[in-house]
């Protein structure tokens, strides 16, 4: 069963088909897809990608959470992917990590609250490590993936984009 993460201000629950209102309105907002560099999604893309988010805890154990404020409110999604993308360099098969807000929630540190959940999960969960692909003028997620432990930075292709290929290994406990 997809887990439900808390942290002091949010609430992370596993993606499902009844949230597609919130989700269309988060990919047709070019104020998010902007930076992401997918173009402004119609319902029907959001749908399909939804329908994604949510796949891919049925089949791999892992997947996307809905990111709300403690009140409820949609804030946006972060989430564990294989999209088997036809990128240069290829990361067909790796684990990537990726993430969305809404504008309202820019600036205020719940992407790094709601990423760090994330995050602490995988690494709870035995995923060695994630990649995240980030264009190279999104400076705002450039310094959200810095923050949250990131680094490599391999120039590459997407879509006929160019892309930032970053990678993260697991936090691991030391004993001494």
């Amino acid at each position: 069963m997809p887990p439900t993460l808390s942290t002091a201000r949010l609430i992370l629950t596993p993606s499902n088909a009844t949230e597609l209102d919130d989700f269309a309105a988060l990919n047709a907002d070019p104020a998010v897809v902007g930076p992401i560099g997918t173009g402004v999604q119609t319902r029907e893309q959001s749908w399909h990608r939804l329908l994604r988010y949510v796949g891919h805890w049925q089949v791999l154990g892992y997947g996307n959470w809905t990111v709300r404020d403690t009140a409820g409110l949609f804030l946006g999604s972060v989430g564990l992917l294989d999209s088997r993308r036809d990128s240069v360099p290829s990361f067909e098969g790796e684990v990537e990590a990726g993430w969305a807000f809404m504008p309202a929630a820019h600036g205020r540190g719940y992407a790094m609250e709601a990423c760090a959940a994330m995050l602490g999960w995988a690494d709870a969960h035995g995923i060695a490590r994630t990649l995240c692909m980030i264009g190279p003028d999104n400076a705002a997620s450039l310094r959200l993936a810095g923050r949250l432990g990131y680094g490599g930075g391999a120039a590459g292709w997407y879509a006929e984009k160019a892309i930032v290929l970053l990678e993260r290994a697991a936090a691991v406990e030391r004993v001494t």
